[in-house]
C-alpha cells in the first residue's frame, strides 16, 4: 500500500530571500541532523539571466535502523537524489527528491515547494507532499514501511526548527534583509520554459492546486484544531482535499473532519467511510438546519431536565442532566421517540456551535463538552425496558454522527440501581467513550478529586451543594392526560428509524388476548411493560411443553357481534386444553385496572413454550350481585363494554446477560429486587411486577 503525506502551509513570517539565505546553509550537512550525513553538488545550472538556478545534489543519510535490517539490507548509508529549482523572478523554490537505494524494491518521491505568500509578500510559505511504496523488502515490508514513516515523521518536526535555527545563525551575524533579484541593466534573451532543466517546478508539483483559501494554514491547526503529529495533519488534509474534490454537499467544518478522523485513530480509510456515512444522514434528515427549523415542545420545556450551564475548568461548555429528576416513561408516551431523539440531537448540534465559540473566546481549541449527569432520584422506573430500548438506539445515533464530541462526562450521586443501567448501556458505548466516565457515589463528589478539580466552585449548582443557581427544569412526572394513544404512537411515522417499541392489542369477553414466546433455555428472563388504556384486565402466564396450534384472529366478538377484522386479538390456547394437564400457570394472576402500567419479569424455570394472557375482567358488581343492574344492562347492549385494550412490550433476556449483575438490587424496594435473586438460582421460577398507578 502506498503511504502518502500532505502537510498544512507552513507560514514563515520572513521575506522569501531571508528563508532562502537559511536554506542554503543546510547544505553540505546540517548538525540539526545527525543522520544527514554529507551532500554533493553533482550537477548545477543557471539561466543566462540568473533568475533560475538548477541544483542537483546526491545526499548521504545514515541508515538509522536496526542492526538487523541494516544486516539484511548490506547497507550502512542510504543515498537521495535532492533536485533544486530556484527562480528569483517568480521568488518560488521547488525541490524534488528521489531514492536512489533500493530503488527497485522502494519508491521514494517528495515535493516541496517555498513561495511567497498570496497576502503578505513579505512572508513566505512552506508546503510538502510524499509518497512511499515499499514493493519488495526481503519479506519485511511492513515492518520497513512503519519504520520509514516513523523517520520521516521525525525529520518533519526538525524541517522548521532547521530554518528557524538558521535563521538565528543570520541575525547573530547580522543579517536581517537579503536584497530581492533585479534582472540586469541589459539582459541577454531569458531562458524559455522547455530550457528549464528537469526537475524544474513547471507543470510537476499539484502541491499548489487547490486556492489558497481551501488550504490550512499550520498556525490555523495550532490556533484552531490543536498540536497534530505530522501524520495527524497529513491526514486532515488529504481527507479534507477529498471531501473537496468529491463530495457535492455541505462540507462540514474542520473540527468535526477532525473528530471522525480521532474516533478512527487517524485511520483515513476508516474515517472516511464513517464520515461519508454521517454527511448522508445529515443531508437526508436535514440536520444542519435543525437547530432554526424544529420547536421544541412545550412538554419538553416543562419537564426535561437538562440545560447548558456556563463552562468547565478548561473552558468546555457544560451540559447538566438531573436523569434522576426525569420521568423517561412519561416523555416516550407523551412525546414519541422521535421528539426525544430530536431533542438529543439538537443538544449536540448546540454543543458543537458553542465549542467553537469557546475557541475564539479563550483562543485555544476547545473541540468537545463536558457532561455532567446527576443521578439523585435514580430507581427502578428508570430501567423501564421500552425506556432503555429507546436510549440505546439514541446512543448509536449519537455515536456514529458525533463521535469524540465528549470530554468528560460526571456521574454523580448514583444508586445502588446504577449498575444495572450501566450493564445495559454501557455495551453500546464506544470503547474510547467509556473511558471517560468518571463516576461518584453519593457525596463522593464533594471532596477531594470531585467536581471542584473539573468545574470552578462559583459555578457549581445550587442543587449540588454550590451558591450558583441552576435554570435547569426539576422535572416531574409527566401527567397521563399528556400521553398519546396507542394508535398515535403506532401510526406515527419514524424517520430517523422505522420501527416501534408498542404494540396494541384488543380483548374480548369471551375473547383474551395471548402472545407465545418459545424458550430454549431454562434461567432465561421474560420482561414485559404493558399499559391498560381502556377496561380491566387480568395478566396471566402459562407454560407448555408442546407448541399450540398456529394463533388465530378472533374475528366475533361477545354476544355474537362482529369486530373488524384489523383488529389485533390472537388466540392460542385451544378450548380442548385441559389446565394442569396440557399446560399450566406459572404465575399468580394479578388483576390489572385502567390506566394502570404494569412493569415485571419472570425468570423461566423450563425450556418450551410460555403464553402471556391478557383476558377480560368483569366488576366484582357484575359478578357477585345476583340481580342486574340498571347500568349493567345497558352497558350489556354496548360491543364496547365488553372490550378492553392493551398496548405492550415485551423481551427475553439471556440468563447470562444479568447473572450476577444485579445483586446490587437486593436491598431495593422494588418488586425488580427478586430478579436479582432469581437469575442467581435456576431451581426456582420467580416474577416480579410494578403496577404505577
Amino acid at each position: 500500500m502506498v503511504q502518502q503525506y500532505q502537510s498544512p502551509v507552513r507560514v514563515y513570517k520572513h521575506p522569501f530571500e531571508l528563508i532562502m539565505a537559511a536554506y542554503v546553509r543546510r547544505f553540505p550537512n546540517c548538525p540539526l541532523i545527525p543522520i544527514f550525513v554529507d551532500s554533493e553538488v553533482v550537477k548545477e545550472e543557471h539561466s543566462d539571466d540568473g533568475a533560475t538556478v538548477f541544483i542537483e545534489r546526491r545526499c548521504k543519510v545514515e541508515a538509522d535502523a536496526p542492526r538487523l535490517f541494516k544486516r539484511m539490507a548490506g547497507v550502512d548509508y542510504l543515498y537521495f537524489i535532492h533536485k533544486n529549482t530556484l527562480d528569483r523572478r517568480e521568488r518560488a523554490l521547488h525541490i524534488e527528491v528521489v531514492n536512489e537505494t533500493f530503488s527497485n524494491r522502494v519508491i521514494v518521491h517528495e515535493i516541496c515547494n517555498y513561495t511567497v505568500h498570496p497576502e503578505n509578500e513579505e512572508w513566505t510559505c512552506f508546503e510538502q507532499t510524499a509518497s512511499l511504496d515499499i514493493k519488495s523488502f526481503f519479506g519485511f515490508e511492513n515492518a520497513a514501511e512503519k519504520l520509514a514513516m516513523k523517520q520521516y515523521a521525525n525529520s518533519i518536526k526538525k524541517g522548521k526548527e532547521i530554518i528557524e535555527y538558521y535563521l538565528k545563525e543570520l541575525e547573530d551575524e547580522g543579517v536581517t534583509h537579503v536584497p530581492r533579484w533585479s534582472p540586469p541593466q541589459a539582459p541577454p534573451p531569458t531562458a524559455s520554459p522547455t530550457d528549464l532543466p528537469a526537475g524544474s517546478p513547471d507543470g510537476q508539483s499539484n502541491i499548489l492546486a487547490l486556492p489558497w483559501a481551501d488550504k490550512l494554514d499550520a498556525d490555523y491547526i495550532r490556533r484552531y484544531l490543536g498540536d497534530l503529529t505530522p501524520l495527524q495533519e497529513s491526514c486532515l488534509i488529504r481527507l479534507r482535499q477529498w471531501l473537496q474534490e468529491t463530495h457535492k454537499g455541505k462540507i462540514p467544518k474542520d473540527q468535526h473532519v477532525l473528530r471522525f478522523l480521532r474516533a478512527r485513530d487517524f485511520n483515513l480509510e476508516k474515517a472516511r467511510e464513517i464520515l461519508c456515512q454521517s454527511l448522508s444522514w445529515r443531508k437526508q434528515h436535514q440536520v444542519d438546519f435543525l437547530l432554526d427549523s424544529w420547536e421544541r415542545p412545550q412538554l419538553l420545556h416543562d419537564y426535561y431536565t437538562g440545560g447548558w450551564h456556563h463552562h468547565d475548568r478548561d473552558g468546555c461548555p457544560l451540559y447538566i442532566l438531573r436523569l434522576g429528576q426525569m420521568d423517561t416513561k412519561g416523555l416516550v408516551r407523551a412525546l414519541g421517540e422521535e421528539s426525544l431523539l430530536r431533542q438529543v440531537l439538537s443538544i449536540n448540534e448546540e454543543g458543537l456551535r458553542r465549542c467553537e465559540e469557546n475557541t475564539r473566546v479563550f483562543g485555544r481549541p476547545i473541540s468537545c463538552w463536558t457532561c455532567l449527569v446527576d443521578l439523585e432520584g435514580l430507581n427502578m422506573r428508570h430501567l423501564w425496558r421500552p425506556g432503555v430500548k429507546a436510549l440505546l438506539r439514541i446512543i448509536e445515533v449519537v455515536e456514529a454522527n458525533y463521535p469524540e464530541t465528549l470530554g468528560c462526562l460526571l456521574i454523580l450521586r448514583a444508586p445502588r440501581v446504577f449498575p444495572v443501567l450501566w450493564t445495559l448501556v454501557s455495551p453500546f458505548i464506544d470503547e474510547n467513550t467509556r473511558k471517560k466516565f468518571l463516576v461518584y457515589a453519593a457525596n463522593d463528589y464533594q471532596g477531594p478529586g470531585g467536581l471542584v478539580d473539573y468545574i470552578d466552585r462559583e459555578v457549581i449548582p445550587d442543587f449540588l451543594g454550590g451558591d450558583c443557581l441552576c435554570e435547569i427544569p426539576e422535572g416531574g412526572m409527566v401527567p397521563k392526560s399528556l400521553y398519546r394513544t396507542a394508535e398515535a404512537l403506532e401510526s406515527e411515522e419514524l424517520r430517523l428509524w422505522t420501527d416501534t417499541i408498542y404494540k396494541t392489542a384488543s380483548v374480548f369477553k369471551g375473547a383474551p388476548h395471548e402472545l407465545l414466546i418459545e424458550i430454549s433455555e431454562p434461567s432465561s428472563v421474560i420482561t414485559w411493560d404493558f399499559d391498560v388504556c381502556k377496561g380491566d384486565v387480568i395478566f396471566n402466564i402459562y407454560h407448555s411443553r408442546r407448541a399450540p396450534q398456529p394463533p388465530k384472529r378472533d374475528v366475533q366478538g361477545a354476544h355474537g357481534s362482529i369486530v373488524s377484522p384489523a383488529t389485533n386479538n390472537m388466540q392460542l390456547i385451544d378450548r380442548s386444553w385441559i389446565l394442569g394437564q396440557d399446560y399450566s400457570m406459572v404465575e399468580t394472576a394479578l388483576t390489572c385496572k385502567e390506566g394502570e402500567s404494569v412493569q415485571g419479569s419472570h425468570v423461566t424455570r423450563w425450556p418450551g413454550f410460555y403464553i402471556l394472557q391478557w383476558r377480560f375482567h368483569c366488576s366484582p358488581a357484575c359478578s357477585t350481585s345476583s340481580l342486574p343492574r340498571v347500568d349493567d344492562v345497558l352497558a350489556s347492549l354496548q360491543v364496547s363494554s365488553h372490550k378492553c385494550k392493551v398496548m405492550f412490550y415485551t423481551e427475553v433476556l439471556g440468563s447470562e446477560d444479568f447473572r450476577g449483575s444485579m445483586t446490587s438490587l437486593e436491598s431495593s424496594h422494588s418488586g425488580f429486587s427478586q430478579l436479582s435473586a432469581a437469575t442467581t438460582t435456576s431451581s426456582q421460577s420467580q416474577s416480579s411486577s410494578t403496577v404505577s398507578r
